[in-house]
């Protein structure tokens, strides 16, 4: 890699003690939002996190995709943007990226011309167009192909293993931290042949990229989550220099010598690992805590899942 050294540090600035990202203004502006009968169509705001916080944001959605489902907004910091709710112009918009680039951006960020005030920005395959998405999605796709997974599959069944085993019987415990959020990161650290004892990291790294800076939360401003992606930084450049050295199967290694990866920047490589990290930990985490709540939440389904797990074990 061209640039892993904290020269890079200099690339990767905080924005401004003053700046307020999209999603800051409207946890702001959208607490008390009237239910979403009560608005006209123009004033609902899908990227109020007040709604999902609240669990309240399923009517709002259903009203965009029955009335206005190529729905227009403007707001403060990031200005004009248009949301997108019914599945088939989805897909028509993510089938054409000549016309819908990604190469600006995959969310909703401040104005291209006041970029400038918002920090350094970090980019990932994901926010790219092909060829170059293609290339460098293709350098660890490998990864988590079957052959690959073949390898490790001892190490991810020792691990999971351990943790299912450990669980306290006949007693509360916490899911979400005991399991969900320990499991993903155990198989987020064989993936990426990452420390052991450093594995809750991956989880914290991935918390923070996009949690809202607020008092009490995730993080309390832009300069911490700045301080702690600087701390990522610095351990993944460590890394590199032994998978430059003694590569292995893992994300790190796929990275460190890809082709189309391996002379990249340090702050292009902070993009492509968090968009790992974060797509590895979100799916996994929040699948087997969503799948457990909802179980629990319908029994009926609970009950039904049983019956066909048991028919399935049977032959029946």
């Amino acid at each position: 890699m061209a640039d892993t050294d904290m020269s890079s540090e200099q690339k990767i600035q905080p924005p401004p003690a003053d700046f307020r990202s999209p999603e800051q203004e409207q946890v702001e502006k959208g607490v008390g939002v009237a239910p979403a009968d009560e608005l006209g169509i123009e004033d609902i705001n899908p990227l109020n996190a007040n709604l999902f916080a609240e669990d309240r944001y399923h009517r709002y959605f259903e009203r965009l995709r029955n009335e206005d489902p190529i729905h227009f907004n403007e707001i403060e910091t990031a200005g004009r943007y248009w949301s997108v709710t019914q599945a088939d112009d989805i897909k028509a918009v993510e089938g054409d990226w000549q016309t819908f680039s990604s190469a600006s951006g995959i969310t909703l960020g401040v104005p291209t011309e006041a970029r400038s005030g918002a920090g350094a920005q970090t980019s990932s395959f994901i926010a790219m167009d092909p060829p170059m998405q293609r290339a460098q999605r293709k350098t660890v796709t490998p990864a988590v192909q079957p052959k690959n997974l073949q390898n490790v599959e001892p190490l991810i069944r020792e691990r999971t293993i351990d943790v299912l085993e450990s669980l306290p019987e006949g007693e509360t415990f916490d899911w979400v931290e005991t399991v969900s959020i320990e499991l993903t990161t155990r198989m987020l650290a064989t993936l990426f042949d990452f420390p052991f004892e450093d594995r809750r990291k991956l989880a914290r790294w991935s918390d923070i990229v996009f949690a809202i800076p607020e008092p009490g939360g995730v993080i309390e401003s832009h300069q911490q989550r700045h301080d702690e992606l600087v701390e990522c930084v610095h351990y993944f450049s460590g890394l590199w220099e032994q998978r430059r050295e003694a590569p292995g199967n893992d994300l790190v290694s796929m990275l460190v010598h890809g082709e189309a990866t391996k002379d990249m920047s340090a702050t292009d490589h902070l993009g492509n690992l968090l968009l790992l990290i974060v797509g590895g930990n979100d799916t996994t985490r929040n699948t087997m805590t969503g799948s457990v709540y909802g179980l629990n939440t319908f029994p009926e389904q609970y009950d039904k899942l049983s019956r066909s797990l048991t028919n399935s074990q049977y032959g029946l």
